[in-house]
C-alpha cells in the first residue's frame, strides 16, 4: 500500500506541474499535402518501356510472377503450362471480356461468380482469374475494386490469383493510378479499391516472410501487349 501512495502522490504532483515549452493554447500546424507529390515518390521513366521495365523489377522484389506476352494466344498458351504444372482442376473467374477469351480457351471448369456461387466452392477453386483497373509500374501493384474482379472474393479466397489485362491499364506511378480511378468513377466509387502488391505475405513470426498467410500465395500478371479489339 505503501508503494501504491507513493506512485499515486508522483502522479498528483507531475500533475501540477506545467510542462516546459509547451502552451495549449497553441495551435498545431497542419500539415497540406504537396500539390504534385511525384517529387516525393520513385522517378518512373515517361516511356511505356520504361513503365514495363519497373513493373517487372518491382515483381521480382515482390515475388509477383509478371510476363509480357503479345496476344491473348500467348496468355492462353502460357496459363495452360501452368494449369498443367499446379494441376487445375477449375477455375474461378468473373465477366470480364477479355479475361473469358483467355479461360474459356483452358477447357478447365468454371466457376463464375456472376451466376452465384458458394464459399466452399470457391475455396475448392486452386486459382482465380481476374481482370484489373489499374497497373502501377512505381510500386508493381495491381489495383482492383469490386466491379473490376466481380465482387471481393476472387482476389481473396484461391491460392492462386491471376491478373490479365491490356497494356492500356498500366501507368507509371501512384498519382496516376489515382487520376485513372477518378476518371473512370468519378463521384461513383465502388464499395472497396485494393492495391495488391505481390503476394499475400506476413513477416510476424521472427521476421521470417511467409507467403499466403492471409491470401493467394502465388499471383500472376499478364500483360498482353496486343489484346485483340
Amino acid at each position: 500500500m505503501a508503494d501504491r501512495a507513493e506512485f499515486l502522490g508522483r502522479i498528483r504532483q507531475a500533475l501540477r506541474s506545467p510542462v516546459r515549452g509547451t502552451r495549449r493554447d497553441r495551435a498545431l500546424p497542419v500539415m497540406q499535402p504537396p500539390s504534385d507529390p511525384r517529387p516525393w515518390l520513385p522517378r518512373v521513366s515517361d516511356d511505356r518501356s520504361g513503365w514495363i521495365e519497373a513493373f517487372a523489377a518491382a515483381s521480382v522484389a515482390l515475388r509477383t510472377d509478371f510476363r509480357v506476352v503479345g496476344s491473348t494466344d500467348s496468355a492462353v498458351e502460357v496459363l495452360r503450362g501452368t494449369a498443367a504444372t499446379e494441376g487445375w482442376n477449375r477455375v474461378a473467374t468473373h465477366p470480364d471480356p477479355l479475361v473469358r477469351r483467355v479461360v474459356d480457351r483452358l477447357d478447365l471448369p468454371t466457376l463464375d461468380v456472376a451466376d452465384g456461387y458458394s464459399v466452399g466452392a470457391l475455396e475448392a477453386c486452386p486459382v482465380a482469374i481476374t481482370g484489373c483497373d489499374v497497373l502501377v509500374a512505381q510500386t508493381g501493384s495491381v489495383v482492383v475494386t469490386t466491379r473490376s474482379t466481380g465482387g471481393r472474393a476472387l482476389s481473396v479466397y484461391p491460392p492462386h490469383h491471376v491478373v490479365v489485362a491490356p497494356v492500356e491499364r498500366l501507368v507509371p506511378d501512384l498519382p496516376a493510378a489515382f487520376q485513372r480511378l477518378a476518371a473512370a468513377f468519378g463521384p461513383g466509387y465502388p464499395s472497396l479499391i485494393s492495391f495488391i502488391t505481390g503476394p499475400s505475405r506476413t513477416g510476424d513470426i521472427e521476421r521470417v516472410i511467409v507467403l499466403g498467410a492471409h491470401g493467394p500465395k502465388r499471383l500472376t500478371v499478364l500483360l498482353i501487349a496486343d489484346p485483340p479489339g
